[in-house]
Order: C-alpha cells, then structure tokens, then sequence
C-alpha cells in the first residue's frame, strides 16, 4: 500500500544528518551561527533595552536555542504533537520579539520556522506552520505586497529543496546500509557453503576408504574364527593397508580439488580401474574441463558403485561410460552381476544415498537399481 505524502515524515537518516559530507555540515553550522548572530546582535545593541530587558532579551535567546534543539530531536523521532507545540513556542517567541519592537529576530524566528517545518515536518503540518511564519513576516514588512509574497514563497521554497536534498541522502545512505548487509550475507553464505564443500569432500572420501578398509578387516576376522590359513588372512590385511594408503592419496587429492589442482575426470577413473579386476572404462563425447563440485561428484560416484560391487558382487566385471554431452555430463557404472559376499552387510548403507544428496545439490540427478545382468549406477550433472 502507497504511503500518503501528505501524512509521511522524512525519514530517520534524513533528519539525522548522519553521513553529510564536511562541506554541507560547515554550510548549516554557519547558518545557524549566523541566525544566532543576528538574534544575538539585534536583542543587545537596542538602545531602548535597559537591566531587565537586556536579561529578558538573554532569557528569550536561551529559551529559543533550548526549543530549536528539542525540535530537531523530537522531529527526529517522530513525534508530531511535541514537534508542532515547540514549533509554536518558536513563533510566539518570534512574535514576542516583535512586540517589543525587535523587528529582526521576529523576521528570523519566523523564516526559521518555515524553513525547519518544511525540512523535518509531514507537510500536512509542514504547510499551515510554514504559511503562519510567512504571513506573519509579510504582515510585518513595509513593502508592497508583491515583495514580501514573492520572499515567503522563496523561504518555503528553500525548506522544500533541503527537505527534498535531505530524504535523497537518506535514501542513499539506507540503500548503502543495505547494500552492505547484503554483501556481508553474501560472504557469510559463501564462507557457509565452503566449509560445507569442504567438510562434504573430506566426509566422502573418509567414508569410501574406511568402509573399504572395513570390508577388508572384516574379512581378516571371519577368516580368523573360521581358522583359515596364514596366506589368506595376510592378504586380508594388505589389502587392507593398501586401501588406507588410497584412502590417504584420495584425501590429498580432495584438498588439492578444493585449491582448484585437479586431473581430469578420465584419468581418475584409469587409475581407479586400474585397481579392480575385470573392469574396464570407455570416454565418449568432447572431453573438457569440469568444474570442480561436477568433477568431485563423478569421481565420488565411482568410487562408491566400485565399494558397492567389491561388497555385493566380488568378482564381477564392472563397466564405467564417462559421457560428455553439450549441458550435462554422464557417468554409467555397471557390473555383471554376483552372489553377495560374506561381507554384504557391512556397511551403514548411506553411501548411495549420499551421493544422491550430492547429485541434487548441483541440480543432477542419480540413479541406482538393478540392470540386465547386475547393477547399475547413473549419474547425472548438469555442466
């Protein structure tokens, strides 16, 4: 809903003044000292003032400061009926002024109050305060009519142009407050979403190597209660040490992805290959460089679909297609399917379901389930 003109204050950092450049804040200082001066100047070289009315005179010039401050500071916290009572304390001063015959004060009360009430008043009571001042001044000036009408209309004039130059600067500094918070958001979010990447990329790959290591010591353990040989058990835990060796170099290889050092997608996959029997990888479409949440979710993928058939279908020969297309790329896992090892259990079963979240945070997608012949994992990235 569109707030009335009529009914709305300036705003706070408006009648603040906070943020005014040195030059505009010497400008108004000077003003007002020079408004000061005149009251000053005119109040105490009357010759007509005597003892009691050079005191009276002191008293009216303190009580006007006294009432212009606390304008400004009820004006600046809105407060319209203390506001307007101050306001025309200022004008019956004005008026005292003149009654005792100084001309000048009252003329500068009155313009003074006109131009404060346009400045910081809503101007449904901006207006009626600011023509009470004017027409007060024109009914004291000597002049023709024209003269003091046209002065008036420039005094309003003047308070109307301040007051316009006073909610531009505070709308500038309100959008320049904002635009600061939603800079400071931003890093915060980004710092946010980094120490998730982070912590992601480290939690994957701990996962794949201690699961993998898990599913090797575990075997160690059955073979030992089922009293197996020497030989077999040995090659349990070398395997087992080779994985944390892996385990190792993948975590090196995350904190190297994570400062922007990375191999390509297709020379991972070679080497991950490289250590499973049966399996064989193939590249198709026009390779390029991934970006790098794209290219960690690949290799994590196939880390995971290759655990997954070492736990469910030893033995099995695995496939992986790496597929570039122009908007995605794709990675295809199959194997040729197994009986399920004595370790198929082990295993909390959050791996795949991790790397869909993965997946869907980069606005792909994954797919798990059986093939033809074994089982088949799909990933998806939009690239």
């Amino acid at each position: 809903m569109t707030e009335n003109a009529w009914t709305r204050w300036p705003s706070r950092e408006a009648l603040s003044r906070v943020g005014d450049s040195a030059a505009r804040r010497a400008l108004a200082r000077t003003t007002r000292l020079t408004a000061l001066g005149l009251l000053l100047w005119t109040a105490f070289t009357n010759g007509r003032l005597h003892a009691w009315g050079i005191a009276a005179a002191a008293v009216g010039v303190l009580f006007c400061g006294v009432a212009a401050w606390a304008f400004c500071r009820t004006t600046l916290h809105h407060r319209l009926l203390p506001s307007v009572t101050l306001l025309g304390a200022l004008l019956g001063a004005g008026l005292a002024a003149y009654a005792m015959g100084d001309r000048v004060p009252a003329i500068v009360l009155w313009c003074g109050c006109a131009v404060g009430a346009m400045e910081r008043l809503p101007l449904v009571a901006a207006v009626p305060a600011a023509s009470v001042g004017m027409g007060a001044f024109a009914v004291v000036n000597n002049d023709d009519w024209l003269s003091p009408l046209a002065t008036a209309a420039g005094i309003s004039l003047a308070g109307y142009v301040v007051r316009l130059d006073a909610e531009m600067r505070g709308n500038a500094l309100r959008l320049l407050t904002q635009e600061r918070a939603a800079r400071a958001a931003e890093a915060e979010s980004a710092a946010l979403a980094e120490r998730t990447r982070i912590a992601r990329e480290i939690h994957d790959v701990l996962a794949h190597s201690l699961s993998a290591q898990l599913v090797h010591l575990e075997a160690a353990r059955l073979l030992i209660e089922g009293g197996a040989d020497r030989e077999k058990i040995l090659e349990r835990v070398v395997a087992a040490r080779g994985m944390a060796r892996e385990g190792l170099a993948e975590t090196r290889q995350a904190l190297s992805a994570l400062r922007g050092e990375i191999s390509p997608v297709e020379d991972f996959l070679r080497e991950l290959m490289a250590t499973a029997d049966g399996a064989d990888v193939s590249v198709s479409g026009e390779r390029r460089p991934l970006p790098a949440e794209a290219s960690q979710a690949v290799r994590r993928v196939a880390q995971e679909a290759l655990t997954n058939v070492r736990k469910h279908a030893r033995g099995a020969k695995v496939h992986i297609r790496l597929e570039y297309a122009e908007h995605q790329v794709t990675l295809d896992v199959r194997d040729s399917g197994g009986s399920p090892g004595e370790l198929a259990g082990v295993g909390a079963g959050y791996g795949l379901l991790g790397m869909r979240e993965r997946a869907e945070l980069l606005g792909g997608s994954l797919e798990a389930g059986p093939g033809e012949e074994g089982f088949v994992v799909t990933l998806r990235v939009p690239v």
